[in-house]
């Protein structure tokens, strides 16, 4: 149930990290994997490994939210395999730094939402007509992330955008559904990869506190969110459609957003003594 073979497998942004690792993942499991990838350098390394794995691979350089890019690919995919089985939008990315939502300006916005959720609407209305030629049950998996299923102060129009994913993919997963093609999405939380480097963005000295902030002691790694894709894709959730896979240690069932001791939003906890007992005279409270 997780043989891929004959299969074709599209994954928008698979040059770096979750879609780099679902790329692999999907290479290992038999398909024939076809990369859109922005990033000239990332392009290349993704194809260099693809290639060391023996995977019958098109690893293309190009813009997800472009629509020419996109045909082009589409057109490409078709002359290559005739259809496509599983198509990956896996694009998306914060674009701005942490900005009060009245500050953005509209090309921030635009931005924002190019690519978030623009190329999830292209990318999936221009490959339909091949996803209905596939070789069996076709599947429509999207990347989105846990920000959607809470509020993110700082990122506004990020956090709605990826809400607005859940919406499309339980609308497209009614349209699609008696034609048999299948429309997921998985959510992940926080994932240390080469777009969001935890040795960068934790410092040294609070790092022994990581498991005191996600449920299962650790952040995520790409092939956690990778394995969700996968079996969204494969004939193991075969009745699934219309859903959002939480891949996220638990941390969507614990945490909220609060102000820490110098008024500013995190998600991670201060710990300042333990919470299940009474603070000591020498701690703060």
């Amino acid at each position: 149930m997780l043989d891929f073979a004959d299969k074709a497998v599209l994954i928008t942004g698979g040059g770096a990290g979750i879609g780099r690792e679902t790329a692999l993942t999907f290479g290992r499991l038999g398909a024939s994997v076809v990369v859109l990838e922005i990033d000239s350098t990332h392009a290349d390394g993704v194809r260099a490994e693809l290639d060391g794995l023996g995977v019958d691979a098109l690893v293309v350089e190009g813009d997800a939210s472009d629509a020419a890019t996109v045909a082009k690919l589409a057109e490409a995919i078709s002359e290559r395999h005739g259809k496509l089985d599983v198509l990956v939008n896996n694009v998306g990315h914060f674009v701005t730094r942490p900005t009060p939502f009245e500050q953005l300006t509209d090309q921030q916005l635009d931005d924002i939402y190019r690519v978030n959720l623009k190329h999830v609407f292209l990318v999936t209305r221009t490959m339909l007509p091949l996803l209905r030629q596939a070789n069996g049950p076709a599947s429509i998996v999207t990347v989105s992330s846990i920000e959607g299923f809470r509020g993110i102060p700082g990122f506004v129009p990020y956090g709605a955008f990826k809400a607005a994913v859940t919406g499309f993919t339980m609308s497209l997963a009614l349209e699609l559904g008696p034609e048999g093609i299948r429309v997921n999405a998985v959510a992940p939380e926080t994932t240390d990869s080469a777009q969001v480097p935890l040795d960068r963005m934790i410092h040294e000295s609070q790092r022994h506190n990581i498991p005191r902030w996600i449920p299962l002691g650790r952040f995520g790694r790409p092939a956690d969110s990778a394995g969700c894709v996968v079996f969204l894709a494969s004939e193991l959730a075969g009745w699934v459609t219309g859903t959002v896979i939480h891949a996220d240690g638990g941390a969507l069932a614990a945490a909220g957003w609060y102000r820490d001791d110098r008024d500013a939003w995190t998600n991670m906890p201060v710990i300042k003594g333990n919470s299940t007992r009474p603070a000591a005279r020498n701690e703060v409270s």
